[in-house]
């Protein structure tokens, strides 16, 4: 598969015995539109890259893990400056997981292996930092989502620790809540957040397969998903993002698609294959939405960058039989 262009055309193969075909109304999935990066350590380049931020600007922030560097690209891909390098110093990185931009422009990183959060300039100039490795208050255990709100607070997925922490901008413990479990409010390894216009939180709780929604103090709101590869399941989801109309886009890591939500965890559509082409993944990692509309993801092992835009998407209608989308 060379393109992933979609365009309304259904084909029904009505195979002997029926079955429903749940019907999928009006919803928006966004075209492929371009990419960039391959396997390697060079400008453009990544070592399984994982996290995603963008500014208003439009330029694009990229945790290149492997690399132990943070990569800063045009929102057509075009390189624009790094910084970073393996070690343990200021502004340098033990495996940088998640990316995050505040309203002043601000860059923090989930620097997970050295147990900390760095802050940096949207140049790359270091800020501050905190943290440790630990269980107590401002300690992390391997540390691997990072979201700030409107107040410019921070959130950090605390992911070994099974709970979200909350910071001001310049690093002080505000508070925190979760613990391991799959209640609501309980975690199994917590690894992305991001923040919406209210000021609400939502968390890819990995290990309990789902996502739950917060307010900003940690009040449980809802929650949806299940262990599965059917509309709204998810094996292992990682990197979660929100539109400025307040859709929720999933990094449905291990079924290698993009699942896109309401606010309310309503499905709307999704996107995505196992493979190397166009609109394909190989484990969709980080996800980031800037404001166009446009959506950014981390194609993990694939060591690239896939942008979409927003689009028509096929719709189809309840039948019986085998329903099977051609996109021409």
């Amino acid at each position: 598969m060379t393109s992933w262009v979609p365009r309304v055309g259904i084909t029904l193969a009505l195979l002997g015995c029926a079955s429903i075909v749940p019907a999928t109304v009006g919803a928006q999935c966004p075209p492929y539109l371009t990419q960039w990066g391959s396997q390697g350590n060079g400008d453009g380049q990544f070592i399984q890259p994982s996290g995603v931020a963008t500014d208003a600007a439009g330029n694009v922030y990229i945790a290149d893990g492997g690399n132990n560097r943070i990569q800063k690209f045009s929102g057509t891909g075009t390189y624009l400056t790094q910084w970073g390098s393996q070690g343990n110093g200021d502004g340098q990185f033990n495996s940088p997981r998640g990316v995050a931009r505040d309203a002043a422009g601000d860059i923090y990183i989930a620097d997970q292996a050295n147990a900390r959060i760095q802050k940096f300039t949207g140049t790359g100039t270091y800020l501050t930092q905190w943290g440790s490795n630990g269980s107590g208050n401002s300690e992390f255990g391997n540390p691997s989502g990072v979201a700030t709100d409107a107040a410019g607070d921070v959130y950090v997925a605390d992911y070994n620790n099974n709970r979200i922490q909350k910071f001001s901008n310049t690093g002080t413990y505000l508070t925190q809540w979760g613990s391991q479990g799959n209640g609501n409010g309980q975690f199994i390894n917590p690894y992305a957040v991001a923040t919406d216009a209210a000021g609400d939180l939502y968390v890819t709780d990995t290990g309990n397969h789902r996502i739950q929604k917060f307010t900003g103090t940690g009040t449980y709101l809802t929650g949806w998903g299940s262990l599965g590869g059917g509309n709204g399941q998810f094996i292992q989801p990682r990197g979660v993002a929100i539109d400025a109309a307040g859709d929720v886009y999933v990094a449905d890591t291990f079924n290698n698609r993009m699942q896109k939500f309401s606010n309310t965890g309503t499905y709307l559509c999704q996107w995505g294959s196992p493979g190397s082409g166009n609109g394909l993944f190989n484990n969709p990692w980080g996800v980031a939405t800037d404001a166009a509309g446009d959506v950014y993801v981390a194609d993990y092992n694939n060591h690239r960058i896939q942008k979409v835009g927003s689009g028509p998407t096929p719709t189809t209608t309840t039948t019986w039989g085998r329903l099977k989308s051609l996109y021409r």
